[in-house]
């Protein structure tokens, strides 16, 4: 939904309440436009997310072998500075290479916690665990990322531990350049990442699961070692023999078992078959847990808008993402639109333009933003290009979010972006967009008691059935406020505003973990 220029002001912070402990900053409630008097405006609804890398220590944790502590000291910074810019999403990346920040059964810790994979953070703690607990304590989502195929990144130190894939199966992994990969034409492989998933999504309580763009690798220049994904991403990639990945013996059983589709396709069969058996699983294990998935931004070729030329993923990562939008594989897709709206041959409208018009499903559209290139010293942006990123999608009815790569940017407030989004873009909350093709069964409502208190409407909640959020709303002067209260909360304070005085009214409605919002409950009247 189009949230341009539809939010203003501020007031004082609101303080929390219910949680059993400090959960950071509450940002401030903001006029919202629209409604009468007697009756609030629609809640706004917009996807507000950023990922957080764990690959590299990119975001979190800032370095391997930090202690537990200290560890979770930078996650509540993550999570608060998310809270108080009003995003309601993080997406963390929970599997960088075919290891996890949590405890598994199916694959060691990865290195980019302790230093050393297999070892667990010191002392013990579940890292998962820990976001999703303090994520919802906020309000905020927790989308758990995964690598689907990556097995070893470039960057790693440690050798790979016992109960690693490339150790325990080693059949099923390939090296690639400076790279380990699982093979996705081995079905071990795809089988192992999908138990992975499954496995995440039946122990945690999670709202997404994420995958990015890495399918098949990024292809090398043969015979040596450098790759396209830098080209690819600078919009300057040019064809070159490329080092095939060495997936023989897998194509040579399908040869051999019947097949007849060409390589390329196969391989794009093989992913296919991931992301459809990946998308029932999750909706059999939890209807409510959303899958997500960020390709490459430049479409397939032969249907791509006239002048956009580059990289393909269609191609090149055999990512089929315009079959998964068609077949309803996916609830949201984020391409990654790396490029500036200015930059004609990967133009970031264009881009976007293309993509909705490849969703007959309507699905989410929440495009990737390539918020970390902001100061870069080659192809930097500048902050307004984010901002008038953000305006573009709000432009568009048929794109209703966004995520920020990656949450460093944010954090660094680079050029001020942070602050000017907390004044402008996201000056009020927002609700997630609802995903009715779920569920749309309406939420039970809550119970709400109100009274004056000190200097505002101190408001005793009590949850209903399936409520995950508190809409609230209040009337002070001839404007609406609007708030979200994630449903853990007993109590909330409406304040008094230092312009307009005490509100005149209070509305609360409950929302479930698919964004259905409930009935709206009058609790204090003119």
């Amino acid at each position: 939904m189009a949230l341009g220029g539809l939010m203003t002001g501020c007031t004082t912070a609101t303080p929390v309440a219910g949680t059993g402990g400090p959960v950071g900053v509450v940002p401030s409630p903001a006029t919202i436009q629209g409604g009468s008097e007697t009756v609030p405006p629609v809640a706004p609804r917009e996807f507000r997310a950023a990922w957080v890398s764990t690959v590299a220590n990119i975001d979190w944790p800032s370095r391997a072998n930090l202690s537990a502590e200290k560890q979770q000291a930078e996650a509540i910074a993550i999570l608060d500075r998310a809270k108080a810019m009003n995003l309601n999403a993080i997406v963390l990346q929970v599997r960088p290479s075919a290891d996890a920040i949590y405890p598994s059964k199916l694959g060691p810790w990865t290195e980019y916690l302790s230093g050393t994979q297999g070892q667990a953070p010191q002392p013990w703690y579940d890292p998962l665990k820990f976001w999703v607990t303090q994520a919802h304590a906020r309000g905020l989502e927790l989308h758990a990322w995964f690598n689907p195929y990556r097995a070893r990144h470039a960057t790693a130190k440690s050798p790979p531990a016992h109960d690693h894939i490339s150790t325990a199966n080693p059949a099923a992994v390939k090296s690639y350049g400076r790279f380990l990969w699982m093979d996705p034409g081995e079905e071990s492989a795809s089988k192992h990442t999908l138990d992975v998933i499954l496995d995440v999504v039946r122990r945690y309580d999670i709202d997404g699961v994420h995958l990015d763009d890495y399918f098949y690798p990024y292809p090398i220049e043969a015979p040596g070692a450098s790759g396209a994904e830098t080209a690819a991403l600078d919009g300057a990639y040019v064809p070159k023999a490329e080092l095939d990945f060495p997936d023989q013996p897998a194509w040579q059983r399908y040869l051999l078992s019947g097949g007849t589709l060409t390589r390329a396709d196969w391989r794009r069969q093989n992913v296919n078959k991931l992301i459809e058996a990946m998308y029932n699983g999750i909706h059999r294990e939890k209807s409510w847990v959303r899958l997500g998935i960020s390709p490459f931004g430049i479409g397939r070729p032969d249907r791509r808008p006239r002048g956009i030329v580059g990289f393909s993923q269609y191609d090149k990562l055999y990512a089929d993402a315009e079959l998964w939008l068609a077949n309803g594989w996916l609830d949201y897709l984020s391409p990654q639109l790396y490029w500036a709206i200015g930059q004609a041959p990967q133009a970031y409208d264009v881009l976007l333009d293309y993509w909705v018009g490849q969703n007959g499903k309507r699905r989410h559209i929440w495009p990737g933003l390539f918020t970390s290139r902001i100061g870069a010293a080659s192809k930097g942006f500048q902050a307004r290009e984010i901002v008038q990123q953000i305006g573009v999608t709000r432009s568009r009815p048929g794109a209703g979010g966004h995520v920020h790569f990656s949450m460093v940017a944010l954090m660094e407030n680079r050029q001020g972006l942070s602050d000017q989004l907390k004044t402008g873009h996201y000056v009020a909350p927002a609700l997630v967009p609802a995903s009715p093709w779920l569920g749309n069964d309406a939420p039970g409502l809550p119970t709400v008691a109100a009274r004056r208190e000190g200097n505002g409407v101190a408001l005793k909640l009590t949850a209903g059935k399936a409520n995950a959020h508190y809409a609230i709303w209040s009337r002070h002067g001839g404007e609406w406020r609007f708030a979200v209260v994630p449903a853990s909360h007993a109590d909330w304070t409406v304040l008094d505003d230092a312009r307009l005085g005490p509100a005149s009214a209070v509305f609360v409605s409950a929302v479930d973990r698919l964004g259905n919002e409930g009935e709206r409950i009058s609790v204090l009247k003119p």
